[in-house]
């Protein structure tokens, strides 16, 4: 019974962050398919990575950094597969975070420069 509740909260938690995942790419200007896979999302990012403007994202990281650290954690997710399902989630908050922060990043400079 207690693997069955983990294993259907550890589902729940992989389709949340690949929806958020799903959308992040779309922000970047992706044209994400209806059901996306991971290693789909991982090379939409990566196409954002390639074309992000290289701003200064905090300590030592640039946007493009950030994104290419989201979709190496994209891609650890894919080759994980379902073996280890919390690990996979791990990896998978990871590139939200990375990607969440690269937008953060991103945002402000372009208000800036609409400003100017």
């Amino acid at each position: 019974m207690i693997n069955r509740e983990i294993s259907s909260r550890l589902a729940a938690g992989h389709g949340r962050r690949v929806t958020q995942l799903a959308d992040a790419a779309a922000r970047w200007g992706g044209q994400v398919p209806e059901d996306p896979g991971i290693t789909e999302l991982a090379d939409l990012l990566e196409a954002a990575a390639t074309n992000a403007p290289d701003r200064p994202g905090g300590p030592g990281h640039t946007t493009r950094a950030l994104l290419a650290g989201a979709v190496e954690d994209l891609r650890a997710a894919a080759r994980l597969g379902g073996l280890l399902p919390a690990v996979t989630l791990w990896h998978l908050q990871r590139a939200i975070d990375q990607e969440h922060t690269a937008h953060q990043h991103t945002v402000p400079a372009q208000r800036q420069e609409r400003g100017r």
